[in-house]
């Protein structure tokens, strides 16, 4: 026998009901201090290396950075007129 149930709730509804923290305010902070981090770099290098320091996750962190970061340069390639990558 399966018993399927649906709940219609917000995110914060959820966190409640489980009784996990409410982290909001820490990931802002984190959120805050990687944009400021970004915005002072020149290069992709000092963004992986600072990504490096900050990672939470360690290597799959970083990994899951490197990704994003392709990817965004690939999009920016794009966007520019490059055509598609290889």
């Amino acid at each position: 026998m399966k018993v399927h149930i649906e709940i219609d709730c917000t995110p914060e509804e959820a966190r409640q009901f489980m009784g996990l923290p409410d982290v909001e305010q820490a990931n802002a902070i984190y959120i805050e201090s990687i944009t400021k981090a970004m915005q002072g770099a020149s290069s992709t290098e000092q963004l992986e290396q600072y990504a490096k320091q900050l990672a939470p996750m360690g290597q799959m962190g970083l990994q899951m950075f490197q990704s994003f970061m392709e990817g965004a340069a690939r999009g920016a390639n794009r966007s520019a007129g490059g055509g598609e990558d290889k």
